[in-house]
């Protein structure tokens, strides 16, 4: 059961990733505050389309995480531990690069992207069930703030993917 949920985590990685990407490209075009609109387009149309399945997707995702203590690796803080990621970041501030795995900063990162996320899908779910009620424009600035954290929290895992590669090639 452990190595489904592995291979299922490492197989949803990707089409996250691409999904989000376009997700947040098109999110500038969208013609939607309080209601989509009658004719929403192509581009209204697929973001709603491929958001409500990246909120099914999110929640597998996290799911497929958290088994056999892997939790304890991505939030530490929830278990209590923080020796491992004050180390990293102090490590940092003698530009040392942390290392992957564990419970230090990139997977931390990590973890708090997938909460991030989960935060971004859901909110978009309440905006779009929420479609034309008042609450709609408070569920569209949730979301849109949960939008730009998880932008924050992607460019810190993209550089710290990066970084991670570095050193492994660097040796």
């Amino acid at each position: 059961m452990r190595a489904l949920r592995e291979r299922l985590a490492e197989r949803l990685h990707l089409p996250i990733a691409v999904a989000c990407v376009w997700l947040m490209l098109s999110s500038p075009w969208l013609q939607m505050r309080r209601l989509v609109p009658a004719e929403p387009g192509w581009i209204n149309g697929l973001h709603l389309a491929l958001g409500l399945v990246m909120a099914v997707l999110a929640a597998v995702y996290f799911l497929a995480l958290m088994p056999n203590g892997r939790w304890r690796e991505l939030y530490p803080w929830a278990a209590g531990r923080f020796g491992p990621l004050l180390r990293d970041l102090s490590g940092l501030l003698r530009a040392r690069i942390p290392g992957a795995g564990g419970a230090g900063l990139y997977s931390v990162i990590q973890g708090l992207l997938v909460l991030a996320l989960l935060a971004v899908a859901w909110t978009g779910v309440g905006w779009w069930a929420s479609d034309g009620a008042r609450i709609a424009l408070a569920w569209r600035e949730w979301h849109q703030l949960a939008a730009q954290v998880f932008g924050v929290l992607l460019v810190l895992h993209v550089v710290a993917v990066a970084t991670h590669f570095l050193d492994f090639f660097g040796e």
